[in-house]
Protein backbone atom coordinates (compact mmCIF):
# COMPACT_ATOMS: atom_id res chain seq x y z
CA UNK A 1 0.00 0.00 0.00
CA UNK A 2 1.45 3.33 -1.03
CA UNK A 3 2.05 5.87 1.72
CA UNK A 4 1.29 9.44 0.61
CA UNK A 5 2.85 11.02 3.71
CA UNK A 6 6.15 11.77 1.95
CA UNK A 7 4.33 13.36 -0.98
CA UNK A 8 2.24 15.52 1.36
CA UNK A 9 5.36 16.54 3.28
CA UNK A 10 7.21 17.41 0.08
CA UNK A 11 4.23 19.42 -1.12
CA UNK A 12 4.25 21.22 2.22
CA UNK A 13 7.92 22.08 1.71
CA UNK A 14 7.23 23.46 -1.78
CA UNK A 15 4.36 25.60 -0.52
CA UNK A 16 6.41 26.71 2.47
CA UNK A 17 9.34 27.72 0.28
CA UNK A 18 7.04 29.64 -2.06
CA UNK A 19 5.49 31.52 0.87
CA UNK A 20 8.91 32.15 2.43
CA UNK A 21 10.39 33.64 -0.74
CA UNK A 22 7.33 35.79 -1.41
CA UNK A 23 7.21 37.11 2.15
CA UNK A 24 10.97 37.70 2.15
CA UNK A 25 10.96 39.93 -0.93
CA UNK A 26 7.82 41.73 0.22
CA UNK A 27 9.49 42.63 3.51
CA UNK A 28 12.70 43.54 1.64
CA UNK A 29 10.72 46.02 -0.46
CA UNK A 30 9.04 47.50 2.62
CA UNK A 31 12.33 47.84 4.55
CA UNK A 32 14.11 49.71 1.76
CA UNK A 33 11.36 51.56 -0.10
CA UNK A 34 8.67 52.27 2.48
CA UNK A 35 10.64 52.61 5.74
CA UNK A 36 13.94 53.90 4.34
CA UNK A 37 13.64 57.39 2.85
CA UNK A 38 17.02 57.35 1.11
CA UNK A 39 16.93 57.99 -2.67
CA UNK A 40 16.09 54.98 -4.87
CA UNK A 41 18.01 53.91 -7.95
CA UNK A 42 14.76 53.19 -9.83
CA UNK A 43 11.08 53.84 -9.38
CA UNK A 44 9.51 50.38 -9.34
CA UNK A 45 5.88 50.15 -8.25
CA UNK A 46 5.12 47.48 -5.65
CA UNK A 47 2.56 45.72 -7.92
CA UNK A 48 5.11 45.50 -10.75
CA UNK A 49 7.80 44.29 -8.34
CA UNK A 50 5.65 41.54 -6.79
CA UNK A 51 4.20 40.55 -10.16
CA UNK A 52 7.61 39.91 -11.74
CA UNK A 53 8.94 38.03 -8.71
CA UNK A 54 5.81 35.89 -8.55
CA UNK A 55 6.30 34.98 -12.19
CA UNK A 56 9.91 33.99 -11.51
CA UNK A 57 9.02 32.05 -8.33
CA UNK A 58 8.53 28.66 -10.10
CA UNK A 59 12.07 28.89 -11.49
CA UNK A 60 13.43 29.58 -7.99
CA UNK A 61 11.59 26.48 -6.71
CA UNK A 62 12.97 24.51 -9.65
CA UNK A 63 16.48 25.48 -8.52
CA UNK A 64 15.66 24.16 -5.05
CA UNK A 65 14.38 20.93 -6.61
CA UNK A 66 17.51 20.48 -8.73
CA UNK A 67 19.59 20.85 -5.57
CA UNK A 68 17.63 17.99 -4.02
CA UNK A 69 15.83 20.08 -1.40
CA UNK A 70 12.65 18.08 -2.00
CA UNK A 71 14.49 14.77 -1.91
CA UNK A 72 13.96 12.54 1.13
CA UNK A 73 17.69 11.89 1.51
CA UNK A 74 18.40 15.63 1.77
CA UNK A 75 15.54 16.96 3.86
CA UNK A 76 16.07 14.20 6.43
CA UNK A 77 19.65 15.47 6.92
CA UNK A 78 19.37 18.82 8.64
CA UNK A 79 22.95 20.01 8.07
CA UNK A 80 22.90 19.09 4.38
CA UNK A 81 19.52 20.80 4.00
CA UNK A 82 20.78 24.07 5.51
CA UNK A 83 23.84 24.09 3.23
CA UNK A 84 21.85 23.43 0.07
CA UNK A 85 19.21 25.94 1.12
CA UNK A 86 21.88 28.64 1.37
CA UNK A 87 23.31 27.68 -2.02
CA UNK A 88 19.83 27.54 -3.55
CA UNK A 89 18.94 30.99 -2.22
CA UNK A 90 22.16 32.42 -3.64
CA UNK A 91 21.61 30.83 -7.05
CA UNK A 92 17.99 31.97 -6.96
CA UNK A 93 18.88 35.61 -6.44
CA UNK A 94 21.52 35.36 -9.18
CA UNK A 95 18.85 33.99 -11.50
CA UNK A 96 16.56 36.95 -10.78
CA UNK A 97 19.42 39.41 -11.35
CA UNK A 98 20.34 37.64 -14.61
CA UNK A 99 16.73 37.80 -15.79
CA UNK A 100 16.64 41.52 -15.07
CA UNK A 101 19.85 42.04 -17.04
CA UNK A 102 18.97 39.88 -20.06
CA UNK A 103 15.44 41.27 -20.46
CA UNK A 104 16.48 44.83 -19.59
CA UNK A 105 13.74 44.86 -16.94
CA UNK A 106 14.18 46.83 -13.74
CA UNK A 107 13.01 44.65 -10.86
CA UNK A 108 14.71 46.03 -7.77
CA UNK A 109 14.23 49.68 -6.85
CA UNK A 110 17.51 49.65 -4.88
CA UNK A 111 20.49 47.34 -4.34
CA UNK A 112 19.63 46.78 -0.70
CA UNK A 113 16.36 45.15 -1.76
CA UNK A 114 18.43 42.44 -3.44
CA UNK A 115 20.56 41.87 -0.34
CA UNK A 116 17.58 41.96 2.02
CA UNK A 117 15.67 39.59 -0.26
CA UNK A 118 18.47 37.03 -0.39
CA UNK A 119 19.06 37.02 3.37
CA UNK A 120 15.37 36.96 4.27
CA UNK A 121 14.56 34.28 1.67
CA UNK A 122 17.13 31.95 3.24
CA UNK A 123 16.01 32.78 6.78
CA UNK A 124 12.27 32.38 6.17
CA UNK A 125 12.71 29.21 4.09
CA UNK A 126 14.77 27.71 6.91
CA UNK A 127 12.23 28.85 9.50
CA UNK A 128 9.21 27.46 7.63
CA UNK A 129 10.99 24.18 6.96
CA UNK A 130 11.72 23.93 10.68
CA UNK A 131 8.03 24.54 11.43
CA UNK A 132 6.92 21.96 8.84
CA UNK A 133 9.41 19.45 10.25
CA UNK A 134 8.07 20.06 13.77
CA UNK A 135 4.49 19.68 12.56
CA UNK A 136 5.41 16.44 10.87
CA UNK A 137 6.87 15.00 14.07
CA UNK A 138 3.82 16.16 16.00
CA UNK A 139 1.61 14.24 13.58
CA UNK A 140 3.89 11.20 13.98
CA UNK A 141 3.18 11.25 17.72
CA UNK A 142 -0.51 10.80 16.88
CA UNK A 143 0.16 7.99 14.44
CA UNK A 144 -0.50 10.15 11.37
CA UNK A 145 1.76 9.60 8.35
CA UNK A 146 3.54 6.59 9.87
CA UNK A 147 5.29 4.26 7.42
CA UNK A 148 4.68 0.61 8.39
CA UNK A 149 7.69 -1.62 7.74
CA UNK A 150 8.12 -5.38 7.48
CA UNK A 151 11.67 -6.71 7.90
CA UNK A 152 12.59 -10.00 6.26
CA UNK A 153 15.77 -11.72 7.41
CA UNK A 154 17.82 -12.91 10.39
CA UNK A 155 20.97 -10.84 9.91
CA UNK A 156 22.69 -8.27 12.12
CA UNK A 157 21.28 -5.63 9.80
CA UNK A 158 17.78 -6.64 10.88
CA UNK A 159 18.66 -5.88 14.48
CA UNK A 160 20.29 -2.57 13.54
CA UNK A 161 17.20 -1.49 11.63
CA UNK A 162 14.96 -2.44 14.54
CA UNK A 163 17.01 -0.25 16.85
CA UNK A 164 17.28 2.60 14.32
CA UNK A 165 13.52 2.71 13.71
CA UNK A 166 12.55 2.24 17.35
CA UNK A 167 11.59 5.88 17.98
CA UNK A 168 8.57 6.09 15.68
CA UNK A 169 7.76 9.62 16.82
CA UNK A 170 11.08 10.84 15.44
CA UNK A 171 11.63 8.58 12.44
CA UNK A 172 8.06 8.17 11.16
CA UNK A 173 8.68 4.45 10.68
CA UNK A 174 7.14 1.59 12.64
CA UNK A 175 8.31 -2.00 12.32
CA UNK A 176 5.12 -4.09 12.34
CA UNK A 177 6.81 -7.45 11.92
CA UNK A 178 10.00 -9.43 11.39
CA UNK A 179 10.15 -12.55 9.25
CA UNK A 180 12.77 -14.92 10.69
CA UNK A 181 13.50 -17.35 13.47
CA UNK A 182 15.75 -15.09 15.55
CA UNK A 183 14.20 -12.97 18.28
CA UNK A 184 15.99 -9.62 18.59
CA UNK A 185 16.25 -8.30 22.17
CA UNK A 186 15.84 -4.53 22.03
CA UNK A 187 16.38 -1.67 24.46
CA UNK A 188 12.74 -0.69 24.11
CA UNK A 189 9.38 -2.45 24.27
CA UNK A 190 9.24 -5.34 21.77
CA UNK A 191 6.13 -4.19 19.93
CA UNK A 192 6.73 -6.03 16.67
CA UNK A 193 5.43 -9.49 15.69
CA UNK A 194 7.69 -12.40 14.79
CA UNK A 195 6.77 -14.57 11.78
CA UNK A 196 8.25 -17.85 10.57
CA UNK A 197 7.65 -17.10 6.90
CA UNK A 198 6.68 -14.24 4.61
CA UNK A 199 3.42 -16.04 3.81
CA UNK A 200 2.52 -16.14 7.53
CA UNK A 201 3.31 -12.44 7.86
CA UNK A 202 1.11 -11.45 4.94
CA UNK A 203 -1.74 -13.63 6.20
CA UNK A 204 -1.57 -11.99 9.64
CA UNK A 205 -1.17 -8.46 8.30
CA UNK A 206 -3.93 -8.74 5.70
CA UNK A 207 -6.21 -5.74 5.96
CA UNK A 208 -3.54 -3.65 7.72
CA UNK A 209 -1.42 -1.09 5.85
CA UNK A 210 2.06 -2.25 4.84
CA UNK A 211 4.07 0.47 3.16
CA UNK A 212 7.65 -0.83 3.04
CA UNK A 213 9.31 -4.25 2.89
CA UNK A 214 13.02 -4.45 3.69
CA UNK A 215 14.74 -7.74 2.92
CA UNK A 216 18.05 -8.13 4.74
CA UNK A 217 19.07 -11.47 3.22
CA UNK A 218 18.33 -13.56 0.15
CA UNK A 219 16.73 -16.96 0.54
CA UNK A 220 18.43 -19.98 -1.01
CA UNK A 221 15.23 -20.77 -2.88
CA UNK A 222 14.60 -18.27 -5.70
CA UNK A 223 10.77 -18.54 -5.57
CA UNK A 224 10.78 -17.33 -1.95
CA UNK A 225 12.55 -14.14 -3.01
CA UNK A 226 10.25 -13.73 -6.02
CA UNK A 227 7.22 -13.99 -3.72
CA UNK A 228 8.36 -11.01 -1.66
CA UNK A 229 9.18 -8.79 -4.63
CA UNK A 230 5.98 -9.74 -6.46
CA UNK A 231 3.86 -8.94 -3.41
CA UNK A 232 5.52 -5.52 -3.09
CA UNK A 233 4.88 -4.76 -6.76
CA UNK A 234 1.27 -5.92 -6.72
CA UNK A 235 0.41 -4.02 -3.53
CA UNK A 236 2.42 -0.87 -4.39
CA UNK A 237 4.66 -1.23 -1.35
CA UNK A 238 8.21 0.12 -1.39
CA UNK A 239 10.79 -2.69 -1.57
CA UNK A 240 14.32 -2.38 -0.25
CA UNK A 241 17.05 -4.99 -0.25
CA UNK A 242 20.16 -4.94 1.94
CA UNK A 243 22.87 -7.09 0.30
CA UNK A 244 24.67 -9.57 2.51
CA UNK A 245 28.02 -8.26 1.25
CA UNK A 246 27.21 -4.68 2.17
CA UNK A 247 30.75 -3.46 1.43
CA UNK A 248 30.23 -4.38 -2.22
CA UNK A 249 27.36 -1.95 -2.62
CA UNK A 250 28.83 1.20 -1.12
CA UNK A 251 31.09 3.75 -2.73
CA UNK A 252 30.72 4.65 -6.39
CA UNK A 253 28.41 2.27 -8.27
CA UNK A 254 27.93 2.37 -12.04
CA UNK A 255 25.41 0.32 -14.01
CA UNK A 256 26.36 -0.13 -17.66
CA UNK A 257 26.16 -2.49 -20.62
CA UNK A 258 29.26 -4.65 -21.06
CA UNK A 259 29.08 -6.39 -24.46
CA UNK A 260 25.26 -6.24 -24.26
CA UNK A 261 25.28 -7.63 -20.71
CA UNK A 262 24.03 -5.33 -17.87
CA UNK A 263 26.76 -5.16 -15.24
CA UNK A 264 27.37 -3.32 -11.98
CA UNK A 265 30.83 -1.81 -11.51
CA UNK A 266 31.80 -1.02 -7.93
CA UNK A 267 34.80 1.24 -7.33
CA UNK A 268 36.66 1.13 -4.04
CA UNK A 269 35.89 4.82 -3.58
CA UNK A 270 33.74 7.50 -5.14
CA UNK A 271 36.81 9.75 -5.20
CA UNK A 272 37.78 9.25 -8.84
CA UNK A 273 37.96 11.41 -11.95
CA UNK A 274 37.01 15.04 -11.49
CA UNK A 275 36.57 14.49 -7.75
CA UNK A 276 40.29 13.95 -7.26
CA UNK A 277 41.08 17.09 -9.26
CA UNK A 278 38.65 19.26 -7.28
CA UNK A 279 39.83 17.80 -3.98
CA UNK A 280 43.47 18.52 -4.78
CA UNK A 281 42.69 22.08 -5.89
CA UNK A 282 40.78 22.59 -2.64
CA UNK A 283 43.74 21.30 -0.65
CA UNK A 284 46.10 23.71 -2.43
CA UNK A 285 43.88 26.80 -2.29
CA UNK A 286 42.10 26.37 1.05
CA UNK A 287 45.02 24.57 2.69
CA UNK A 288 47.39 27.28 1.51
CA UNK A 289 45.09 30.02 2.80
CA UNK A 290 44.76 28.31 6.19
CA UNK A 291 48.53 27.88 6.36
CA UNK A 292 49.09 31.60 5.74
CA UNK A 293 46.57 32.47 8.47
CA UNK A 294 48.13 29.93 10.85
CA UNK A 295 51.77 31.04 10.45
CA UNK A 296 51.69 33.71 13.23
CA UNK A 297 50.09 31.22 15.65
CA UNK A 298 52.60 28.55 14.65
CA UNK A 299 55.51 30.89 15.43
CA UNK A 300 54.12 31.60 18.91
CA UNK A 301 53.52 27.89 19.59
CA UNK A 302 56.99 26.96 18.33
CA UNK A 303 58.60 29.45 20.73
CA UNK A 304 56.43 28.23 23.61
CA UNK A 305 57.31 24.57 22.95
CA UNK A 306 61.02 25.37 22.76
CA UNK A 307 61.03 27.46 25.94
CA UNK A 308 58.96 24.95 27.92
CA UNK A 309 61.70 22.27 28.17
CA UNK A 310 64.35 23.02 25.55
CA UNK A 311 63.44 19.98 23.47
CA UNK A 312 62.76 19.86 19.72
CA UNK A 313 59.87 21.93 18.40
CA UNK A 314 58.49 19.46 15.91
CA UNK A 315 57.59 15.81 16.02
CA UNK A 316 57.93 13.93 12.75
CA UNK A 317 56.60 10.46 12.20
CA UNK A 318 56.28 8.15 9.23
CA UNK A 319 52.65 7.35 8.49
CA UNK A 320 50.67 5.79 5.68
CA UNK A 321 48.66 7.62 3.05
CA UNK A 322 47.10 6.80 -0.33
CA UNK A 323 48.17 3.49 -1.93
CA UNK A 324 50.26 2.62 1.14
CA UNK A 325 52.55 5.61 0.48
CA UNK A 326 54.79 6.46 3.43
CA UNK A 327 54.80 10.17 4.33
CA UNK A 328 56.44 12.21 7.06
CA UNK A 329 53.78 13.93 9.16
CA UNK A 330 54.69 17.17 10.96
CA UNK A 331 53.24 18.07 14.37
CA UNK A 332 54.26 20.29 17.24
CA UNK A 333 55.87 18.13 19.89
CA UNK A 334 53.48 17.56 22.78
CA UNK A 335 55.40 14.84 24.65
CA UNK A 336 58.31 15.29 27.02
CA UNK A 337 61.70 14.91 25.31
CA UNK A 338 62.32 11.58 27.08
CA UNK A 339 59.27 10.02 25.40
CA UNK A 340 59.34 11.85 22.08
CA UNK A 341 59.37 9.42 19.16
CA UNK A 342 58.56 6.38 21.32
CA UNK A 343 55.46 4.25 20.87
CA UNK A 344 53.00 4.20 23.82
CA UNK A 345 54.22 0.71 24.68
CA UNK A 346 57.86 1.84 24.76
CA UNK A 347 57.06 5.03 26.72
CA UNK A 348 54.99 3.36 29.45
CA UNK A 349 57.55 0.54 29.68
CA UNK A 350 60.31 3.11 30.18
CA UNK A 351 58.42 4.74 33.05
CA UNK A 352 57.61 1.25 34.43
CA UNK A 353 53.84 1.83 34.45
CA UNK A 354 52.27 -1.00 32.42
CA UNK A 355 48.88 -0.32 34.01
CA UNK A 356 48.73 3.01 32.20
CA UNK A 357 49.15 1.26 28.87
CA UNK A 358 46.07 -0.85 29.58
CA UNK A 359 44.10 2.28 30.47
CA UNK A 360 45.42 4.03 27.37
CA UNK A 361 44.43 1.26 24.97
CA UNK A 362 41.17 0.56 26.80
CA UNK A 363 40.21 4.23 26.60
CA UNK A 364 40.49 4.41 22.83
CA UNK A 365 44.16 5.51 22.90
CA UNK A 366 43.32 8.36 25.27
CA UNK A 367 44.46 9.26 28.80
CA UNK A 368 43.04 12.23 30.67
CA UNK A 369 46.20 12.45 32.83
CA UNK A 370 48.82 11.25 30.37
CA UNK A 371 52.21 11.62 32.15
CA UNK A 372 54.06 11.66 28.81
CA UNK A 373 52.72 15.13 27.97
CA UNK A 374 54.91 18.18 28.44
CA UNK A 375 53.81 21.32 30.28
CA UNK A 376 52.40 22.86 27.12
CA UNK A 377 51.70 19.55 25.39
CA UNK A 378 48.39 18.94 27.11
CA UNK A 379 47.08 22.34 26.04
CA UNK A 380 48.08 22.13 22.38
CA UNK A 381 46.66 18.61 22.16
CA UNK A 382 43.31 19.54 23.72
CA UNK A 383 42.99 22.50 21.35
CA UNK A 384 44.39 20.54 18.36
CA UNK A 385 46.99 23.27 17.86
CA UNK A 386 49.69 20.60 17.61
CA UNK A 387 48.11 19.60 14.28
CA UNK A 388 48.74 22.97 12.58
CA UNK A 389 52.07 21.97 10.94
CA UNK A 390 50.19 19.29 9.03
CA UNK A 391 48.88 22.09 6.82
CA UNK A 392 52.36 21.93 5.29
CA UNK A 393 51.72 18.26 4.49
CA UNK A 394 48.38 19.20 2.93
CA UNK A 395 49.88 21.81 0.60
CA UNK A 396 52.73 19.46 -0.31
CA UNK A 397 50.25 16.77 -1.27
CA UNK A 398 51.26 14.22 1.38
CA UNK A 399 47.78 14.22 2.87
CA UNK A 400 44.45 15.96 2.26
CA UNK A 401 42.44 18.37 4.40
CA UNK A 402 39.78 15.68 4.85
CA UNK A 403 40.30 11.93 4.80
CA UNK A 404 40.96 8.87 6.95
CA UNK A 405 43.27 9.36 9.89
CA UNK A 406 46.95 8.97 8.94
CA UNK A 407 48.26 6.06 11.01
CA UNK A 408 51.54 4.27 11.45
CA UNK A 409 51.80 0.89 9.76
CA UNK A 410 51.45 -1.33 12.85
CA UNK A 411 48.24 0.47 13.89
CA UNK A 412 46.61 0.23 10.48
CA UNK A 413 47.57 -3.44 10.21
CA UNK A 414 45.00 -4.06 12.95
CA UNK A 415 42.23 -3.10 10.50
CA UNK A 416 40.73 -5.76 8.23
CA UNK A 417 40.06 -3.07 5.62
CA UNK A 418 43.52 -1.51 5.47
CA UNK A 419 43.76 -1.52 1.68
CA UNK A 420 40.29 0.01 1.24
CA UNK A 421 41.06 2.80 3.71
CA UNK A 422 44.31 3.50 1.86
CA UNK A 423 42.55 3.93 -1.50
CA UNK A 424 42.43 7.70 -0.79
CA UNK A 425 44.85 10.14 0.82
CA UNK A 426 44.85 10.37 4.59
CA UNK A 427 43.42 13.56 6.04
CA UNK A 428 44.14 16.27 8.57
CA UNK A 429 40.58 15.80 9.80
CA UNK A 430 37.82 13.31 9.12
CA UNK A 431 34.60 11.71 10.30
CA UNK A 432 36.19 10.26 13.43
CA UNK A 433 37.44 13.67 14.55
CA UNK A 434 33.94 15.18 14.45
CA UNK A 435 32.12 12.17 15.89
CA UNK A 436 33.07 12.33 19.57
CA UNK A 437 36.11 10.19 18.99
CA UNK A 438 36.92 9.76 22.70
CA UNK A 439 33.83 7.57 22.93
CA UNK A 440 34.79 5.42 19.93
CA UNK A 441 36.99 2.36 19.86
CA UNK A 442 39.83 1.90 17.38
CA UNK A 443 37.61 -0.40 15.30
CA UNK A 444 34.72 2.09 15.25
CA UNK A 445 37.04 4.87 14.11
CA UNK A 446 38.33 2.74 11.26
CA UNK A 447 34.73 1.95 10.31
CA UNK A 448 34.11 5.69 10.01
CA UNK A 449 37.25 5.98 7.86
CA UNK A 450 35.95 3.17 5.65
CA UNK A 451 32.54 4.83 5.36
CA UNK A 452 34.21 8.08 4.28
CA UNK A 453 36.30 6.33 1.62
CA UNK A 454 33.34 4.49 0.12
CA UNK A 455 30.87 7.39 0.31
CA UNK A 456 33.06 10.40 -0.48
CA UNK A 457 31.46 13.56 -1.81
CA UNK A 458 32.78 17.11 -2.16
CA UNK A 459 29.82 18.50 -0.19
CA UNK A 460 30.57 15.94 2.52
CA UNK A 461 34.14 17.27 2.75
CA UNK A 462 32.82 20.79 3.23
CA UNK A 463 30.48 19.61 6.00
CA UNK A 464 33.34 17.84 7.78
CA UNK A 465 35.54 20.96 7.56
CA UNK A 466 32.81 23.18 9.02
CA UNK A 467 32.11 20.70 11.82
CA UNK A 468 35.85 20.43 12.53
CA UNK A 469 36.04 24.16 13.24
CA UNK A 470 33.02 23.75 15.54
CA UNK A 471 34.70 20.85 17.39
CA UNK A 472 38.00 22.71 17.78
CA UNK A 473 36.44 26.00 18.87
CA UNK A 474 33.89 24.55 21.30
CA UNK A 475 35.61 21.27 22.19
CA UNK A 476 32.62 19.20 21.08
CA UNK A 477 34.54 15.93 20.96
CA UNK A 478 38.18 14.97 20.89
CA UNK A 479 40.71 13.76 18.42
CA UNK A 480 41.57 10.37 17.01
Amino acid sequence: MKNNASFVYTLGLVIGDAVAITVAFTIAYILRVTLDHAPLSANVHSHTYIGILTGLLPFWLLIFALLGLYNLRIYEERFAEVGRLLVGSFIGILFVISYSYMTNTTIFPARLVTIYGFALAFFFALLLRTIVRGLRRWLFSYGIGINHVLLVGDTKTTHRLLEALANTGATGYKVVGVVGGVKHPLHHDDSYHQYKSFTDAIAHLRGRPLHTIIQTELYAAGPDNDEILTYAQEHHAAYRFVPGNSELFVGKIEVDLFHSVPIIAVHQTALIGWGRVVKRLTDILLGGLLLIVAIPFMLVIAIAVKLSDGGPVFFRQERLSRFNTKVKIFKFRSLKPAYNGLSPEEAFRRMDRPGLLERYRGGGDQLSDDPRLSAIGGFIRRTSLDELPQLINVVRGDISLVGPRALVAFELDKSDHKNLILSVKSGLTGLAQISGVSDLSFTERRQLDLYYVQNWSFSGDLVILVKTFWVVLFHKGTRG
